[in-house]
């Protein structure tokens, strides 16, 4: 493996406009359990519910979401784990174009990667948005809200239903992000590939596009893709013990 980590080594020093694409793999690291996985979120909650279409439609949907916010959500007090550390020591560095992740929890914001540097596919977590006006309110102070009136929070702009800031089941990811990680997916000269198993699509084009014009590909994960054929690098393990010897060897 010492190997393989000095060949990504080298290929991030040879880089200068990386994007790092992520997955759930990373945030499990932090705590966050895997949707799907047993023990996983959809083993606690009905995933049925979030679903736009009975959020929208059932009073009941959205005050599960509301409870299970107060109790502390999906997230509950994640904080970033060393490979989100070293994922940022790539921005400070100058070398990172910017993150596209599938991942909904801000941890690569928390670890200090600015929020106009990170493309979220699948939305925020720690965001509502009010689906008649679109404005956005934190969680935590809609989550007081909720407390203070008993029930379901609304838009204090225009009383609209207020919903995660994540795609739900039967919702189209964000045209404009999606638009934009691709133009940036097939500008880089690195596409780096961390805690992703690659076979959630349309995001797992993301690496596909990059590869396709030009970029050289390198993945970590615990476990092989259906890319890994075409990876100048893999490396399989965990991130947050691989990535901080990667960029102790870049710095």
């Amino acid at each position: 493996m010492t190997t393989e980590i000095e060949r990504l080594a080298r290929l991030i020093e040879e880089s200068e406009r990386i994007v790092v694409f992520t997955g759930a793999g990373i945030s499990t690291e932090s705590g966050i359990p895997d949707f799907r996985s047993p023990g996983g979120v959809w083993s606690r909650y009905d995933p049925e519910d979030f679903t736009i279409q009975r959020f929208v439609s059932s009073t009941a949907a959205r005050k599960a979401f509301w409870q299970m916010s107060a109790e502390g959500g999906l997230l509950a007090d994640a904080k970033p784990n060393p490979a989100h550390h070293a994922i940022a020591d790539l921005y400070r560095l100058g070398k990172l174009d910017c993150i596209i992740t599938q991942n909904i929890d801000n941890l690569h914001q928390k670890a200090g990667v600015p929020e106009d540097r990170v493309l979220e596919l699948h939305g925020n977590m720690r965001r509502v948005v009010c689906l008649t006006c679109r404005s956005r309110f934190p969680l935590p102070e809609m989550v007081q809200k909720a407390e203070e009136v008993a029930g379901i929070p609304d838009c204090p702009g225009c009383r609209g239903i207020l919903k995660p800031d994540a795609v739900l089941f039967g919702e189209a990811l964000p045209v404009v992000t999606l638009r934009e990680a691709t133009r940036r997916a097939q500008k880089c000269d690195l596409c780096l590939v961390i805690g992703s198993s690659l076979v959630v699509y349309p995001a797992a084009y993301m690496p596909v596009y990059a590869r396709e014009a030009g970029a050289s590909l390198a993945i970590v994960n615990l476990t092989s893709t259906p890319l890994d054929y075409d990876a100048s690098v893999c490396i399989q393990g965990k991130a947050g013990e691989i990535m901080p010897r990667v960029m102790e060897m870049v710095q």
